[in-house]
C-alpha cells in the first residue's frame, strides 16, 4: 500500500533519555518501511545513525507532509505554534505527563503509526489564538497560543485592573489576578486548574476565565472564536504585566496597552490513530468512572 505520507520530520524532547531511546525507535521503523525521515537538529545528535537529515524547525515544517512530536503536550505545544502555520500534519508519541495531545505509546507504537501512515486516520483541525500587545495605537509584539494566552502580573497575587471588550462592545471592567483566555484545547490545561469549562474541540469558541477576581460576580464566559477579544489595561496599574502564550513564550506589557486576541488564520492539523476517542482520552487522563450499565 502507498504512503500517505512519505516525507515525514521527527522533533523530540532535547536531552531526555527516554525520548531519545523513542527517537531512535522511530528513525529505525520509519526507514525500515522507505519513509524520507528528517529529524530536527536539536535532537539529531540524540540519533544513533550519524548519517540523518537533520533541518531547525522551520525549513523541516515547510518540507515535511507528517510531522512526528515525542515528548509531552509542552513539547507538542511548541512546535505546534510553528508547525501549524505550514499545514503539516502532526501526531504525537507521549513521553510526558497527562499527554492529552500525544496519543501513541512510545513502548508500542508501530501498529497504529503503520495505519496512520497508510491513510487510516482521524484528521482534525485545532484553532490557535493570535495575541498581540498594542501601545498607543502601534504593535508592539505579538505571538501564537494553542492552548491559552494569560494576562498577569510578573509576582503573584498581583491584582490588576483592566477593561474588557468583545467585537468592541464593553462587557466588563476587573479587578483580578488576571484573565485565561482559552481554546478549546487549552480548555483541559490552566483554564481548566482556573474553574473554566471543558470545552469539546469541535466547538468553535474561546473561553474567558477570571484568575481571583476581586467580585464574585465575575465568571467564565463562553464566547464565538470568531469574535474579537480586546483587553485594556488600566494606566492606574503600577506593577509589571504579562502575557503569556501557553507558558512558553512571555510578551511584556505597560499599563495602559491594548492586548487584542482573534482565531489566528493558520489551524493546527492534528492526526489521530482510528482508535481516537475524545471522551475516552478526558476518563484516562481525568480520572473519570467507566460505565455503570
Amino acid at each position: 500500500m502507498t504512503m500517505k505520507f512519505k516525507t515525514i520530520g521527527l522533533i523530540g524532547k532535547p536531552k531526555h533519555e527516554g525520548a531519545a531511546k523513542t527517537l531512535n525507535a522511530l528513525y529505525d521503523f520509519l526507514c525500515e518501511i522507505g519513509a524520507d525521515v528528517i529529524v530536527e537538529s536539536r535532537v539529531a545528535d540524540q540519533l544513533v545513525n550519524n548519517h540523518v537529515q537533520e533541518l531547525d524547525l522551520v525549513p523541516l515544517g515547510k518540507k515535511c507532509d507528517l510531522a512526528i512530536v515525542v515528548g509531552g503536550d509542552g513539547n507538542m505545544l511548541g512546535a505546534a505554534r510553528v508547525l501549524s502555520r505550514f499545514n503539516v500534519a502532526v501526531i504525537g508519541v507521549n513521553r510526558g505527563n497527562l499527554g492529552f495531545l500525544t496519543d501513541l505509546d512510545p513502548d508500542n507504537f508501530q501498529e497504529l503509526l503503520k495505519e496512520v501512515l497508510d491513510g487510516k486516520y482521524i484528521e482534525e483541525k485545532r484553532f490557535l489564538l493570535n495575541v498581540e500587545v498594542h501601545r498607543h495605537e502601534v504593535m508592539k509584539s505579538s505571538n501564537t497560543a494553542v492552548n491559552e494566552a494569560v494576562l498577569h502580573a510578573d509576582k503573584v497575587a498581583h491584582m490588576i485592573g483592566f477593561e474588557c471588550f468583545i467585537d468592541d462592545h464593553f462587557v466588563f471592567n476587573q479587578r483580578s489576578d488576571g484573565l485565561i483566555i482559552s481554546t478549546p484545547t487549552g480548555s483541559t490545561a490552566y483554564s481548566l486548574s482556573g474553574g473554566g469549562p471543558i470545552v469539546t474541540p469541535k466547538l468553535d469558541a474561546f473561553t474567558l476565565v477570571p484568575m481571583y477576581p476581586h467580585t464574585l460576580s465575575n465568571r467564565p464566559i463562553v464566547v464565538n472564536a470568531n469574535s474579537q477579544i480586546r483587553l485594556k489595561l488600566s494606566p492606574d496599574n503600577l506593577e509589571n504585566l504579562q502575557v503569556s502564550c501557553d507558558s512558553h513564550v512571555i510578551l511584556s506589557v505597560m499599563p495602559g496597552d491594548e492586548i487584542i486576541i482573534n482565531k489566528d488564520k493558520h489551524p493546527l492539523k492534528l492526526v489521530h490513530p482510528n482508535s481516537y476517542d475524545y471522551f475516552e482520552v478526558l476518563r484516562n487522563k481525568l480520572g473519570w468512572g467507566s460505565q455503570l450499565y
